[in-house]
């Protein structure tokens, strides 16, 4: 009988301790998808929310959060004044609150962006969102809580604002926001002047190192990033990212106790085993090797168990109706190739143990082993 065939046996020998083994990893492999990909969805979506057509984000320096970033209007004029800039967008962000709603995501924008344009309209038309004006634009998701359509009156903060329109938008952040004239959004939040980031989109021929370069010249304060580099570099990004990688890692932690306390319950349920198969000619090198592969069979059961469930958990929340729209699970190569090196390893170092006492038995005191 050959090693592997030999390991297979072991397990479906010991169906409660394999199934209790591989569960510990399927759901170390379950937690971590499920989180790395709920939050990197979050992330994704709010990258699209900054990109809008434009390869380029220009915000304060130094600032924790970009709510907190107070970039000039003036700034929109000056880019669109240079060569190497087709377009200069400013967007304020911003929170706002409704009857049973204490926080709405809030846009200020200008008429001329063109993520209005581009969105699916249900009620109202675009003609109706203006620089001067006050009529605000629901998000689908928003429009559906505040139970408001086109031509209706909504309480936005302190205030009474007209509905000119309802849009389905692809974004779940947007499709839950309210969209503001820029204008308005910097009166009522007294923010007169200044926008939380300014998006560029480059000239035909012109590469991001000149507007990073005009920006540094003229704007000590300010900071410009392709999309790239500020998603990599955005500090609630890598908080987001490094709290989705912990908390899996901690359940991975957990599923390596479990695959420990597995195969040292089978190493010391079968020591009698053991010795007959080091009288039977198994090298100490066979044992280890033999206790490493149920390990690592554990663990690609689980990984395979864990992966499903975080598919099915994921598209279930995704699909109830109260979260859609604001749940775009991204789980792409690199997590579940993180996932499965994890999961391996956590086998691996959670065989050691059991593997190095199973190659330290003596036979003839093993047999005696009661």
């Amino acid at each position: 009988m050959s090693l592997w065939k030999l390991i297979l046996t072991n397990l479906r020998r010991h169906r409660v301790r394999t199934a209790i083994g591989a569960t510990g990893i399927a759901l170390g492999v379950a937690t971590m998808l499920s989180v790395v990909g709920l939050l990197g969805g979050a992330v994704k979506m709010f990258e699209k929310i900054l990109r809008s057509d434009a390869e380029m984000v220009v915000f304060e320096r130094n600032v924790s959060d970009l709510f907190f970033s107070n970039v000039p209007e003036s700034l929109v004029a000056e880019l669109e004044g240079q060569r190497f800039v087709k377009e200069a967008q400013p967007v304020l962000f911003t929170i706002i609150t409704a009857p049973d709603r204490p926080v709405i995501t809030c846009f200020g924008i200008r008429a001329s962006d063109g993520r209005l344009a581009k969105a699916t309209w249900l009620s109202g038309e675009v003609a109706g969102f203006t620089d001067g004006g006050r009529g605000v634009v629901l998000g689908e998701r928003a429009a559906e809580f505040l139970e408001a359509s086109a031509g209706d009156e909504v309480e936005l903060g302190q205030e009474r604002y007209p509905v000119a329109g309802v849009v389905r938008l692809e974004n779940g952040f947007e499709n839950g926001g309210v969209f503001l004239p820029l204008g308005e959004c910097q009166r009522a939040f007294h923010k007169e002047g200044v926008s939380s980031v300014v998006t560029v989109a480059l000239a035909d021929g012109h590469t991001s190192d000149e507007v990073k370069a005009w920006i540094d010249s003229r704007h000590d304060r300010l900071t410009a990033l392709e999309n790239e580099e500020f998603s990599k570099t955005y500090s609630q990004f890598r908080i987001l990212k490094t709290t989705a990688w912990v908390v899996g890692g901690c359940a991975f932690l957990l599923g390596g106790l479990s695959v420990t306390n597995t195969m040292i319950l089978s190493v010391f349920g079968r020591i009698r085993e053991l010795a007959v198969l080091r009288v039977c000619g198994f090298s100490r090198g066979q044992l280890t090797r033999m206790i490493l592969g149920e390990s690592v069979a554990l663990s690609v059961i689980g990984v395979l168990a864990g992966w499903g469930l975080s598919v099915a958990g994921l598209r279930l929340l995704k699909a109830m109706p109260a979260l859609q729209g604001y749940i775009e699970p991204q789980v792409g190569v690199s997590e579940v190739l993180g996932a499965v090196a994890l999961a391996l390893l956590t086998g691996v170092g959670g065989a050691l143990y059991p593997a190095f006492h199973a190659a330290r038995l003596k036979p003839a005191e093993a047999l005696r082993f009661e």
